[in-house]
């Protein structure tokens, strides 16, 4: 009996050093590297990142756990925008340490539910099964509190080059806003796309955006009336894009 319990104890004690060397080892990609590719199944199928989505960009969406009231609620909000972000050429791409049962329960239930007085809608976004963590460890979204090492609320920004453009951490109390993740995308999508640019603070499409340096042609377009730069002192130049 003793050496049961003491083969026991060693087995247990060897596990929390290996998950803590795990822990340890976990670090969230730097902005401008490259997304950490993965294989894993999903509801839509086995889902190879960042391969089957192309040169689109894509947003990885992370959640603690299925059948949980914020998340419920952060998938539904996100599905009602599916026709938005298609027109943005985005992906989404669903992430959590449930098993592939529990994704396709959960979203078949969602699917049956009318939230905020807004009809039924169909999830075309994956949900996808990261049972092990392995994805999350990659990603550095690992609640290293929670004892079941589930993923915090967790947002990374992929651009058509597969490189990290941005990324969001969210507390597993306070639920995402859908606004800011499309604004968001909206201004990197207008940084990527036009040189010399930088987007100032709460920046909406549409607003004028920043000039960091003065190129030779800018300096030429100041000098015609219609020119579309305009300047608040030498360090704060905007131009309008339309």
């Amino acid at each position: 009996m003793r050496k049961l319990i003491l083969i026991t104890g060693v087995m247990l004690f060897s596990l929390n050093i290996l998950l803590a060397q795990r822990e340890m080892r976990q670090r969230i990609p730097l902005i401008g590297s490259q997304a950490p590719a993965f294989k894993a199944p999903s509801t839509n199928g086995s889902v190879s990142f960042p391969d089957d989505f192309g040169k689109d960009w894509k947003i990885l969406f992370a959640h603690p756990r299925d059948f949980t009231p914020v998340c419920s609620s952060e998938i539904l909000e996100l599905a009602y925008r599916q026709t938005e972000f298609k027109e943005l050429g985005t992906h989404i791409i669903v992430i959590s340490v449930d098993r592939l049962a529990s994704h396709r329960s959960w979203k078949a239930d969602l699917e049956d539910v009318s939230f905020k007085g807004r009809s039924r809608v169909k999830i075309d976004f994956p949900l996808v099964v990261d049972s092990s963590s392995v994805i999350s460890y990659s990603y550095g979204m690992v609640d290293p509190q929670a004892m079941n090492h589930q993923s915090i609320r967790g947002v990374f920004f992929i651009d058509p080059e597969n490189k990290i453009r941005a990324f969001q951490f969210y507390p597993n109390e306070v639920g995402r806003s859908t606004d800011e993740i499309v604004r968001l995308l909206k201004a990197l999508q207008t940084q990527y796309s036009h040189q010399n640019t930088v987007i100032p603070a709460n920046w909406q499409p549409g607003d004028d955006v920043m000039v960091p340096i003065l190129t030779k042609e800018d300096k030429e377009e100041l000098k015609s009336s219609e020119s579309k730069i305009h300047f608040i002192n030498w360090y704060m130049i905007f131009r309008k894009l339309k």
